[in-house]
């Protein structure tokens, strides 16, 4: 496959990359989702092979999205549950200052935000208490009691607690594992951006990135995609300022 004509030179999309990266590789046959049809090049081995053609085009137009959210200041939460994406995520999104959610998603993260929010204010001054020796007024065992509870919040809410509302966009990585992030999302009218792998319906994201979304390589290859739009964006803005 060749390169993608329609492109901007920034974005530096190759198909011969995403190949070696292994975007194309789908789920086997019996597990397509009819509304991936559109984005498919064939069948190899009785697996789907995802066409890149179509990959770097639908890839183009969600990060020319998120290159414009970024220049107006909205936020992007990036999910990503499945468990040998997590440091991956994680490590992508403190880079870019992004909130990020890599263990399991909480029911009302978004449609009840009023509710995690108390729960992140108690977590930061929970933090706060500790770091400034508040907490050395309490005995041995309560103040164990608040290392376990501070352990379990970092857990829960450390990748989110810079929000201060919801987020304006969700970047998610697979959205079978993380439905109810999608879900969520379109109740609070959410802009959705998500890997589509071809097991799951397409049409359920704002801006859907047809690719593989188990193999690490294709993952990361995205993942890096995304950062350098964002920095590149953040850099402008600064400039701008």
């Amino acid at each position: 496959m060749a390169e993608t004509k329609n492109k901007k030179a920034s974005l530096n999309l190759k198909t011969e990359e995403m190949a070696q990266a292994g975007l194309h590789f789908g789920h086997k046959s019996s597990k397509i989702h009819p509304k991936m049809k559109p984005y498919l090049y064939g069948v190899r081995n009785g697996v789907h092979i995802i066409d890149l053609e179509k990959t770097a085009e639908k890839l183009k137009e969600a990060l020319n999205f998120i290159k414009e959210a970024v220049a107006q200041g909205k936020i992007i939460l990036t999910v990503g549950t499945k468990i040998q994406a997590k440091a991956l995520v994680k490590q992508t999104a403190e880079e870019c200052g992004l909130p990020y959610i890599t263990e399991r998603w909480l029911g009302g993260t978004l449609t009840n935000f009023e509710t995690i929010k108390k729960r992140i204010d108690y977590f930061k001054d929970l933090e706060r208490k500790k770091k400034e020796g508040e907490l050395e007024n309490y005995t041995k065992k309560e103040r164990i009691k608040f290392d376990e509870e501070l352990k379990n919040l970092e857990i829960k809410f450390g990748g989110i607690k810079t929000l201060d509302k919801i987020p304006d966009i969700v970047f998610v990585l697979d959205m079978q594992k993380d439905d109810l992030a999608i879900k969520e999302a379109k109740a609070k009218d959410v802009k959705v951006v998500a890997l589509a792998d071809t097991n799951v319906d397409p049409t359920l994201a704002d801006y859907p990135i047809p690719a593989n979304d188990d193999a690490m390589l294709s993952v990361k290859y995205i993942l890096e995609k995304v950062k350098e739009t964002i920095k590149s964006a953040q850099s402008k803005v600064k400039k701008e300022k």
